[in-house]
């Protein structure tokens, strides 16, 4: 999606770190998951749940048609994309992440960082996260390539998410050594350190690991008071319009408190409905990887 380089997005970064794993067990799933994408709401549901249960190959898997997919994890195997991890923010830059929580002195590092700038700074660390979400919506206003739909939702995301780093306790010594110690477990766990590692474990397992880490992630979160989980259990989808082989899908659910409501083109292929913007990039991802193969 959309990067941006320190000392913001370092601030950023290590406010996401700075959190232990909660201790309290997961909402309870809704019963009824819906098995396949037969209406437009349904799409949107799946999708939902699949990032939920942190169920990023079934999400792959149910984004694209079957031959995209194949497509997709051919141009995986080749190295030349990571879709749907690209849909990430900071996505090109995931394999370092990953390499610098994985070090073996990652854990003395990277406390030794936050002791010597940012705890006890929660005054400072929430004014620069509300100059970057102020820069943020105006970035998603100005720049990137994003449909209409994206720029609305996004938005809102950027609102939501700088209200809750306005007030979370993002400077506080302790957390961060619970967190930077469970997700640099998780991190070598995963296997993943390079754009090399991703590629030779192939797009299926690659995503597996992945989801596993995001578990641990949300996890972190939670401990300041941002329950994606429980976050993504609120959303209700609902068909808006329909015409043919195009409908549109009002998304509502809440994020750090605070509600979102945006609406998504949605498509039919082969009998299936896919949401419009994913399948849009994994297709200009499988075109650019063809370029890349070309002689």
């Amino acid at each position: 999606m959309f990067q941006w380089r320190p000392p913001l997005s370092v601030l950023l970064s290590a406010s996401l770190l700075a959190a232990c794993q909660r201790t309290t067990p997961p909402p309870t799933a809704p019963a009824t998951v819906p098995v396949t994408a037969s209406t437009p709401a349904r799409a949107v549901r799946l999708l939902t749940r699949h990032l939920r249960d942190n169920d990023l190959d079934a999400f792959a898997r149910d984004a694209v048609p079957p031959a995209l997919h194949r497509q997709l994890e051919a141009a995986w195997a080749a190295g030349r994309t990571r879709w749907p991890l690209q849909e990430l923010p900071f996505a090109n830059r995931l394999p370092a992440l990953l390499a610098s929580l994985s070090a073996p002195d990652a854990p003395v590092r990277l406390q030794q960082v936050f002791d010597h700038q940012f705890a006890g700074q929660d005054r400072q660390i929430h004014g620069a996260v509300a100059s970057l979400g102020v820069f943020g919506v105006q970035y998603i206003h100005d720049r990137g390539n994003f449909s209409s739909d994206e720029r609305e939702h996004y938005v809102q995301l950027m609102q939501a998410m700088a209200s809750w780093g306005r007030q979370a306790p993002l400077g506080d010594p302790a957390l961060a050594r619970q967190a930077i110690a469970r997700l640099t477990v998780a991190a070598r766990a995963t296997g993943l350190a390079s754009a090399e590692d991703f590629r030779a474990a192939g797009m299926t397992a690659s995503l597996q690991r992945m989801g596993r880490f995001q578990a641990a992630f949300k996890q972190a979160l939670a401990a300041y008071g941002l329950d994606l989980d429980a976050d993504l259990d609120s959303m209700d989808a609902s068909l808006q319009q329909q015409t043919g082989d195009s409908a549109r899908v009002r998304m509502r659910y809440r994020l750090a408190g605070r509600p979102i409501d945006t609406v998504v083109t949605v498509r039919r292929v082969e009998g299936l409905w896919y949401v419009d913007d994913f399948l849009r990039h994994a297709e200009a991802a499988v075109a650019i990887a063809e370029v890349a193969a070309a002689p």
